[in-house]
């Protein structure tokens, strides 16, 4: 029974940052889909949209992220209930995961104590979903994955506990590298029998081993792995405040430390393929609080590679 439930825990921890290949799979490249279901191009970003006494910046979307501006006085802001930060201007930060429902209430308490709430509506999407339906899911640990993974994940839930006071959050996000993209957020795959996997918590870039890794935006390193995790590979998490974090995979070297602040722009690491990868390429995940964010939201559309 103990392994049993070691077993659920191993594979519930799977999907704490996501893979670029499915937990479990064999290392080779599986077979094109029989299937693809190919996703609109994500909504652009928004311009700054008053809601009452709200406005905000952003894209109202599943996978987006909104900067909003508190009503004047505001002494108290929640989403969803939960109470969020509030900077001395009135920025916060709010975002909706790829699964977020519908709607979503944003509230403020003013000074006089009067509760301002508002209702966002969040338009869906679609993903780019790849149906598998003549193989199987692999499921199975690799070895001494039961032993490891625990550890792991207690360094990244550790990393994303701190508050380092950033401000990156500020800034318009840039990618931390330029090439194509070879796997969007949110995808996923479904295989024989119905069964799901994964979807893709980030967006991978096609890069050599080796290239320049950059700060998405000013930030404080929280955690720099000093040795490859077992899906992520060397891992490298900058904080840019109000909860809002990066994840960067599967690099060659990292070049900061824990606790260093870092500017927008600035080398922090370098491609590679270590950790549960098929090739060389760099995946970029965006993370609040518990939401998963799409980077293609963020940062907009990806440079043209010079």
């Amino acid at each position: 029974m103990k392994r049993a439930r070691r077993w659920v825990l191993g594979l519930a921890a799977l999907t704490s940052l996501g893979s670029c290949v499915e937990p479990g799979s064999p290392p080779a490249a599986r077979p094109a889909p029989v299937t693809v279901v190919t996703p609109p191009p994500p909504a652009p970003r928004m311009p700054t949209v008053p809601l009452g006494d709200f406005s905000f910046k952003g894209s109202m979307i599943q996978g987006g992220l909104l900067i909003g501006t508190a009503p004047a006085g505001a002494q108290q802001v929640s989403f969803n209930g939960d109470q969020v930060p509030v900077a001395p201007d009135g920025r916060f930060v709010i975002a909706f995961d790829r699964d977020a429902g519908p709607v979503a209430t944003v509230a403020a308490t003013l000074a006089d104590g009067r509760l301002v709430s508002r209702t966002l509506t969040i338009n869906p999407r679609a993903w780019d979903i790849s149906r598998l339906s003549t193989l199987p899911k692999y499921p199975v640990p690799m070895p001494q994955f039961e032993k490891l993974r625990p550890v792991e994940i207690a360094q990244i839930n550790a990393a994303r506990r701190q508050d380092t006071g950033a401000a990156g959050w500020r800034q318009p996000f840039m990618w931390p590298a330029t090439g194509r993209i070879s796997t969007l957020f949110g995808s996923q795959r479904i295989y024989r029998n119905g069964e799901a996997g994964s979807y893709h918590s980030g967006t991978d870039v096609a890069v050599p081993a080796g290239t320049p890794v950059l700060a998405p935006a000013d930030g404080v390193v929280i955690l720099a792995s000093d040795h490859p995790f077992l899906l992520e590979g060397n891992l490298l998490m900058i904080d840019h405040g109000m909860g809002l974090n990066s994840a960067l995979m599967h690099l060659s070297r990292i070049v900061v430390t824990p606790g260093q602040a870092v500017k927008r722009g600035q080398i922090v690491a370098f491609s590679g393929a270590t950790g549960r990868v098929t090739g060389a390429h760099l995946h970029w995940s965006l993370r609040w609080r518990n939401a998963k964010i799409d980077p293609l939201l963020v940062a907009g559309p990806m440079p043209a590679v010079k």
